[in-house]
């Protein structure tokens, strides 16, 4: 072999390297254009288990969500509807984000999927989407059709959503976070999530911003929820309110239960019980949210700061919102779940001490004897119906 001929088999081989190496380097950083169309190549049935939503919905939310993200600009760049696919997948089942990239229906690198959940989080928390799916009432017409929803279901007059606080486990915080914040009753970081829902599970209000030893009442308290009953009721005078446990403060626009331990069939106890009744639709939401979309649960635990977690949570409430509008069938247990105590995030706090110590009722809020004597209209109404 002359030397002509060595130096072109030496940049031939230069270039058949350079060229494996460029293909390998697309197929770590780019997702398989190959892959199977969820679409055409899943039952409705399956589709629905894997990302929560049937077709035409996720077509729907395509629609909704198309301005919001960026088009492909470049031949290996994610299309918007494999963006919205790949966030749909990690929401409902909360896996590692190289464990989504590499499912067969999706077929994309860890980074994509990192960056397709945050394009499509900050879209579902836009003013635009996030207003619409999650809409707290704020005329007197509103919470009517809200009040006589719970009183056909469950026979409790005056009553427009109930409340509670859920804990979504978070890694440690870094950075100048003061860590211990977030370290909530049960010892495990979390953000305490407010959810007030209505009737039929669909989510009015959440507030997902607050560290997980941040007590419920404070969250409320803070809330525009509070501000706009509040002033509904004092403009008004008419019987809006939402139900809470004894970790909240007692107001007429929001009930708890009477303390102690009520002896059996006495009126506090038969009110205790309605009440009871009640209120554990909000737990049942709370449940039926983080079965929907897994990554919510405890011992999914979101790898993200506590401002991206708590975008991640929104972009759930929404997502949860529009399969109770639309009759999306609850989850089904998984395989795992027979294995794992879940824990659901609900936890029950002490009474919230409204008379200020010192001084007895001569400090009592009227807010909170005002709320006593709603309470009690409400627990002679029960008396007089059984």
């Amino acid at each position: 072999m002359n030397l002509e001929d060595l130096v072109l088999e030496n940049i031939h081989n230069i270039m058949s390297e350079a060229e494996r190496f460029v293909q390998e380097g697309r197929e770590r950083h780019y997702y398989d254009q190959s892959r199977k169309n969820p679409f055409d190549h899943l039952s409705d049935n399956m589709f629905i288990r894997l990302f929560r939503l049937n077709k035409q919905l996720v077509r729907e939310l395509l629609e909704k969500l198309n301005p919001f993200l960026t088009p492909p600009r470049r031949i290996h760049d994610l299309d918007k509807e494999t963006k919205v696919l790949v966030a749909l997948k990690f929401f409902a089942s909360g896996s590692y984000q190289m464990d989504i990239g590499a499912n067969v229906w999706v077929g994309v690198s860890q980074s994509s999927v990192s960056r397709s959940i945050e394009e499509v989080s900050a879209a579902l928390n836009s003013n635009e989407i996030f207003n619409e799916y999650v809409k707290f009432p704020s005329t007197i017409r509103e919470c009517e059709i809200l009040r006589e929803n719970f009183n056909q279901k469950f026979e409790f007059p005056g009553v427009i959503g109930v409340i509670d606080c859920t804990h979504v486990a978070i890694v440690p915080p870094s950075g100048d976070r003061e860590e211990y914040l977030y370290v909530n009753r049960k010892k495990y970081h979390s953000l305490n999530v407010q959810l007030i829902c209505s009737s039929n599970l669909r989510i009015l209000n959440v507030i997902a911003r607050y560290p997980g030893a941040t007590h419920d009442s404070f969250i409320w308290n803070q809330s525009r929820c509070q501000y706009i009953l509040r002033n509904l009721y004092l403009r008004t005078r008419r019987s809006f309110y939402l139900l809470g446990d004894s970790g909240y403060p007692l107001r007429p626009w929001l009930l708890t239960p009477f303390d102690g331990n009520p002896e059996p069939g006495t009126p506090q106890y038969e009110f205790n019980q309605h009440l009871k009744k009640t209120r554990c639709l909000i737990e049942r939401c709370n449940g039926v949210l983080k079965m929907r979309f897994r990554c919510l649960l405890k011992h999914r635990v979101l790898h993200y700061t506590p401002e991206k977690a708590g975008k991640l949570i929104n972009a759930c409430v929404v997502l949860h919102n529009i399969c109770v509008e639309n009759n999306m069938p609850e989850p089904d247990p998984e395989i795992e779940d027979d294995l794992l105590d879940l824990d659901y995030g609900i936890y029950a706090i002490g009474n919230e001490n409204d008379t200020g110590g010192a001084g007895g009722m001569a400090r009592v809020n009227p807010e909170l004897v005002e709320g006593r004597r709603i309470r009690n209209i409400v627990m002679n109404y029960f008396q007089n119906v059984n």
